[in-house]
């Protein structure tokens, strides 16, 4: 199918990345097989103890980077994640529809969802302010400041497979979090690409 060869969706592929590069892995294997036809779409390498540890461990070097990275400039990252998904959204339209069994128009509605939040959380990057108040103390202020959490983990369901998780990462993202996603073993190969996509 010409959007699996766009994609470049391998036979087997690997199902573990640190969002920069791909961990080899002892896990299982997860194969994708589709609603539509019953074909098999391809087999995707699930995470052993070892490369989920790697996965954590890469996580928790680049929130030291991310957090101190400037909402704004954060923003433009999550602007250019808009911008490649609007450069695949009819393969990836038509491979959430394929895997997951949603209707053509539903699958491309998906994409279109990623791509909404991307724009929404471009603006938030340069609105996220803090209260200031009175004090009854003098020579004293008060203020609200925004500081990220850490690792945000995302797990979501086959029915939205790339949909949710682009709800919570943007908004993590901007706001100075790092997010392990963990796609429905329903939908392998949808998270496999979109993972593919930013790599």
């Amino acid at each position: 199918m010409d959007f699996l060869k766009r994609l470049k969706l391998e036979a087997n592929n690997k199902g573990v990345s640190t969002g920069t590069q791909w961990i080899s892995s002892k896990g299982g294997t997860i194969d994708s097989f589709s609603p539509v036809d019953g074909k098999k779409i391809g087999t995707v390498t699930a995470a052993d103890k070892e490369s989920y540890e790697a996965v954590i461990k890469k996580a928790e070097e680049a929130f030291t980077t991310w957090r101190m990275m400037p909402a704004p400039k954060r923003g433009e990252i999550v602007r250019q994640v808009g911008e490649a998904l609007r450069q695949y959204k009819e393969p990836l339209g038509k491979l959430v529809s394929y895997e997951m069994g949603k209707s053509l128009q539903e699958g491309y509605g998906e994409v279109q969802e990623m791509i909404d939040i991307c724009d929404f959380t471009v603006g938030l990057s340069r609105q996220l302010h803090g209260l200031t108040m009175h004090s009854e103390r003098p020579g004293h202020r008060m203020y609200e400041q925004y500081h990220p959490l850490g690792i945000v983990g995302i797990i979501s369901s086959f029915n939205f497979p790339v949909a949710v998780w682009s709800w919570n990462s943007m908004l993590a993202w901007v706001c100075g979090n790092v997010c392990v996603w963990k796609p429905s073993e329903k939908t392998p190969a949808t998270g496999e690409m979109l993972v593919s996509l930013f790599h």
